[in-house]
């Protein structure tokens, strides 16, 4: 099918829809983000009973916007929307995609097969890190460019990032994130057999009770990826260099980490 035709499909698809349910607000947003692609498959999710309702924007990166939703029971969501008229990322998240051995047969014809790709990939990786005991938002749907999930919050408002909060913190407070968050990378690796690719206090959520959530786990890689051990290797020390030197706690060295999870690496390998 051609792409016109396919916009067509589209076009038709959602002014269907938007008449059927324009009187129960779904949309309390407009956003640039919410092309006819994306329209009609946020009108998709509503159709299947996933989605209710769209608020305002959680936060914003340079390849997605988070939105705050809700299902029909009025709980809170996560609605993460891949921007697919971005091309600023296509060249940083390709490195991750290619050598996955999940995505060894996905020919990307263009930027939006790529965007897909990516948030199809976020899903399994939420999938297997969620069954595996990982403390992500569980994912709920994938369609398309939309990713629904969890909502890390309370009321309207998110949880905080740890950059955001890290300040407020006691020394033994941050200590115990600390460890939390090498549980957690060790749980990534040994148990769900993924390496994060990208951890950072930008994508650690502190929760209350001072618990914790590792959240943006797109570029997470299967431990089999050729470069997995010096993704590994990128987070752990990435880990490390901000509680060292934004927080200025002592913690246990990116080496002391290592010892712990990179034999789950080898295992994989030698199996």
């Amino acid at each position: 099918m051609k792409l016109d035709e396919i916009d067509r499909l589209i076009r038709e698809k959602t002014k269907y829809w938007e008449e059927r349910i324009k009187d129960k607000d779904l949309f309390e947003v407009i956003d640039e983000v919410f092309d006819n692609f994306t329209v009609a498959t946020i009108i998709e999710l509503y159709r299947r009973g996933i989605l209710r309702k769209i608020n305002g924007v959680v936060s914003s990166g340079k390849e997605s916007r988070v939105y705050l939703g809700y299902d029909k029971a009025g709980n809170a969501l996560a609605v993460k929307i891949y921007l697919t008229t971005s091309a600023e990322f296509r060249k940083s998240i390709r490195k991750y995609i290619v050598g996955d051995p999940r995505f060894e047969k996905i020919k990307f014809k263009n930027m939006r097969s790529l965007i897909l790709a990516w948030a199809r990939k976020e899903y399994r990786n939420l999938v297997r890190m969620h069954e595996a005991g990982v403390k992500v938002p569980k994912p709920i749907a994938c369609l398309n460019n939309v990713l629904v999930m969890e909502f890390l919050g309370n009321g309207r408002a998110r949880y905080p990032l740890l950059v955001e909060v890290f300040n407020e913190l006691s020394k033994e407070e941050l200590l115990s994130i600390y460890g939390l968050i090498v549980a957690e990378v060790e749980k990534i690796v040994c148990q769900a057999k993924l390496v994060h690719g990208d951890l950072s206090e930008y994508n650690i959520v502190v929760k209350p009770e001072l618990d914790i959530a590792i959240i943006d786990v797109s570029q997470a890689l299967d431990i089999d990826h050729p470069n997995a051990l010096d993704y590994l290797k990128r987070d752990v020390e990435n880990i490390y260099r901000f509680f060292k030197k934004e927080a200025k706690v002592e913690v246990e060295d990116p080496q002391g980490v290592l010892n712990k999870v990179v034999p789950c690496l080898e295992k994989k390998k030698s199996a």
